[in-house]
């Protein structure tokens, strides 16, 4: 299994961003995908799913109206692929963000992780 993430990078206060995440060589249907970020000196914290059976979303409440999670309208076996579009970001946003393929029972991949900076 293979978790790429992309995307990241240095923006002002109010800017935007979109990170990839793409999962691939999954051996067994995936049940969500899931973005989490991790600032300095801070612990890991879940940002956004999707559950792939259904596109169903949930949303970290401090990022509702600025984050949206979506997913390739190309469909692949063994592979998916999100997306994290981040809109007017904030300091606070300033993290390395990691995206996990969540296979249920059968358990879980992280990517490396993305840096997103916020800072004017």
């Amino acid at each position: 299994v293979q978790v790429v993430e992309s995307g990241g990078g240095l923006v002002q206060p109010g800017g935007s961003l979109q990170l990839s995440c793409t999962a691939s060589r999954l051996p067994f249907v995936t049940y969500a995908m899931h973005w989490y970020r991790q600032g300095p000196n801070k612990r890991r914290e879940w940002v956004t799913t999707m559950k792939t059976s259904d596109n169903t979303t949930r949303y970290l409440e401090t990022v509702k109206g600025r984050f949206t999670i979506s997913r390739s309208s190309v469909r692949e076996s063994r592979k998916h692929t999100v997306y994290l579009q981040m809109n007017n970001l904030q300091p606070e946003d300033s993290a390395v963000y990691y995206c996990n393929a969540d296979l249920s029972q059968y358990g879980d991949y992280w990517g490396q992780g993305t840096q997103v900076t916020v800072s004017s």
